[in-house]
């Protein structure tokens, strides 16, 4: 048996993931999820405390597989517990991969982001260049009762502070790591996260179906390769 840790992106939601943890524990999983600090001042150390605070309450078995699932700006966070929980493999979905020094909010110039969801938008039928819209770039495939409930709740955000804070590591964890990448992802798309991660990581991505909100628009499929790692 397997325990996953199941890490929210920019929303820091445990919300995100509520499609993809029965799937997880009716195969006799433990999951973890957390609700990341949401106060101005938070930063990435305070994201990292949350994780691992989460990790203890859960109390996994011993000697369980333990996986850390990163979905989007929780490729900042994420890696940060990998000295203080004795994780066994990283599975990245969407996701952001921090260099050393690098802040999230520098990512988005560095990689070059804006250039490629407007070349992917142009590409498939859509205005290149046009302003974010949540519906159009992260709701596009979830089903509407779905995306309905998440657009109900409270809006919330991450907090400025995790986009000033350099990722404090020297290089990235020497742990196992896959990429799992959305092949409908309007916001970070395929071909853009295909460089951007064989550039920083040294590994191809592995496409899933699905667009940014991967957990929510396919959560069995997303599930299934998650098992993998069990």
């Amino acid at each position: 048996m397997a325990t996953y840790i199941l890490v929210p992106g920019a929303d820091g939601s445990a919300w995100y993931w509520h499609l993809v943890v029965p799937e997880l524990r009716e195969r006799g999983h433990t999951v973890v999820t957390v609700d990341l600090p949401g106060e101005d001042s938070a930063g990435l150390d305070a994201f990292a405390d949350a994780i691992v605070a989460a990790v203890h309450q859960a109390a996994p078995l011993p000697d369980a597989r333990i996986v850390l699932v990163a979905q989007s700006l929780g490729g900042f966070s994420a890696p940060l517990i990998c000295d203080r929980v004795p994780v066994d493999s990283i599975v990245l979905v969407n996701a952001m991969v921090p260099l050393p020094g690098e802040t999230a909010g520098e990512w988005w110039d560095n990689t070059g982001q804006a250039a490629g969801r407007s070349a992917y938008a142009e590409a498939t039928g859509r205005a290149a260049g046009a302003e974010f819209d949540i519906l159009t770039d992260f709701f596009h495939d979830v089903p509407p009762e779905v995306a309905k409930e998440a657009m109900a709740a409270p809006r919330t955000g991450p907090p400025a502070a995790v986009f000033a804070q350099p990722w404090p590591l020297a290089a990235w964890p020497r742990v196992p790591t896959r990429f799992l990448q959305g092949r409908d992802d309007r916001f970070f798309p395929l071909e853009f996260q295909r460089d951007v991660v064989r550039e920083r990581l040294g590994i191809d991505v592995e496409t899933v179906p699905g667009g940014h909100l991967v957990a929510l628009s396919r959560p069995r499929e997303l599930a299934a390769e998650l098992l993998k790692e069990a």
